[in-house]
Parts: structure tokens; sequence; C-alpha cells
């Protein structure tokens, strides 16, 4: 017996309850993931307590490939990281250009 078959069984026995496949959102984006959108990723950002150890707890996203073959994917996820609070929001930084203005005049 095959596993195709066995799963059929399972299913009519109704021993499995709900979907076999549940589609993802992309966090970014909320649009649906396709099981065919293989430039999709999902990734786990762990947290780390006060000295920097990982607590094993840790904060899921996942973004579509629509917004990586767009080039937005770095944008999206400091985004989200920082709404989740792991880190600072991006605006809070000085922009590279007008550090490296700065650094000139001396």
């Amino acid at each position: 017996m095959d596993v195709k078959e066995s799963l059929d069984q399972d299913i009519q026995k109704n021993e499995i309850k709900g979907e076999l496949y549940y589609p993802r959102k992309c966090s970014a984006t909320n649009r649906l993931i396709g099981a065919k959108d293989h430039a999709a990723v999902q990734i786990n950002i762990g947290h780390v307590d006060k000295n920097g150890t990982y607590t094993n707890e840790y904060t899921t996203f996942a973004l579509c490939g629509y917004i990586r073959f767009k080039g937005r994917a770095d944008d999206a996820l400091n985004r989200l990281a920082a709404q989740a609070g792991l880190m600072k929001a991006m605006d809070s930084f000085p922009h590279p250009t007008k550090m490296a203005m700065d650094g000139d005049d001396e």
C-alpha cells in the first residue's frame, strides 16, 4: 500500500480533520502565497535576551515572490521587524548619504 492509498483511507475514516494544505499569506502585502510560488520564503527570526542568547522563541514572516522580485524584501522585512518590536524603525537611523556629507566637512 502506498502513501496516497493510506492517506485516502485515513480521510475516509475521518481520522484526519481539516484541510491538508493551508496557504500562507505574505506578511508584507497580505497576498496569498500559492503552491507554485517557488520564489516565496518563510523566515523565522529568533528572539534573544539582553545577553544575546537565543530564548527558544521566534517570530515567523512569510514573503511572497512578488516582493522579492521587485527588490523590496529587505525594506519589508525591516518594517515588519520594527512593527513586531524586534528592532528600531529604520526611520530613526540617519541616512547614509547625510553621514557621508557630514564627514566631508572636516
